[in-house]
């Protein structure tokens, strides 16, 4: 009996653990929050399912809401990067979506600055 309810239980846990394998941002290059002394060429997102490329994406903004990308997102394996116009002292809003190759969406935002 004990040994049915564990491998019950077991059973459950890797259905469960199978079912909600999201995309989840694992890195961001500049990060959240930097405040930088020189404005990047380009933002590298990085998460931790492999990406589908049709259905995920990212755009940055400055202040004012014009958009800063220089060229579409490249969505390659795990990452998205996209290379930026050049950008002036001021703060960016980044904001992504990424859908895994097992159709599940994420999305979320974040902020960086250049400093003067």
């Amino acid at each position: 009996m004990i040994a049915r309810t564990f491998l019950a239980i077991l059973t459950i846990g890797f259905c469960t653990t199978a079912a909600v394998a999201h995309a989840f941002l694992n890195h961001a290059d500049p990060g959240a929050g930097a405040a930088l002394t020189q404005p990047p060429k380009e933002i590298s997102l990085t998460f931790t399912e492999k990406l589908e490329p049709t259905f995920s994406g990212v755009s940055i903004s400055d202040s004012t809401g014009h958009d800063m990308e220089a060229a579409s997102p490249v969505v390659s394996g795990t990452s998205i990067t996209v290379a930026l116009k050049p950008l002036a002292t001021g703060s960016y809003r980044v904001a992504w979506h990424a859908v895994s190759v097992d159709s599940h969406r994420t999305e979320g935002s974040y902020s960086f600055s250049i400093k003067p």
